[in-house]
């Protein structure tokens, strides 16, 4: 059965772990910055991602539709309308909505386990 039923409760226990499994941010460093007053905050470190290149060698072309939207290409793609960010992730975008502003575009859709820009590894180009 495995440890997976164990992980997915602590991502309900406050404290647990600062972000969900499946955020964007999940395994990120977080930083502290000290203020001038010795005031300590905390920060998600920059999360950088695989250049593009990489992610289209491990994706599926998606033509876009009228009217559909990022969490509906995650519900359809993760069954998890929060995983939109993936798909985000492996396209040139600044903005989610830039996924779907275009109908008959051709989008990249990651394959699951595949490009890894969202897991907090390293990588290089955006963050």
């Amino acid at each position: 059965m495995g440890i997976e039923p164990y992980e997915s409760a602590l991502d309900d226990v406050p404290g647990a772990h600062p972000y969900p499994r499946s955020s964007r941010y999940a395994g990120i460093g977080i930083g502290v910055h000290v203020q001038p007053d010795g005031t300590e905050v905390r920060y998600a470190k920059r999360r950088l991602l695989p250049p593009l290149a990489e992610a289209g060698e491990e994706a599926v072309p998606h033509v876009v539709s009228s009217g559909e939207r990022p969490d509906q290409l995650g519900q359809r793609y993760f069954g998890d309308p929060g995983q939109w960010w993936r798909i985000a992730d492996a396209n040139p975008v600044g903005e989610p909505q830039e996924l779907t502003a275009e109908p008959g575009v051709e989008i990249a859709v990651p394959l699951p386990g595949g490009f890894s820009g969202g897991l907090g590894g390293p990588g290089v180009g955006r963050g």
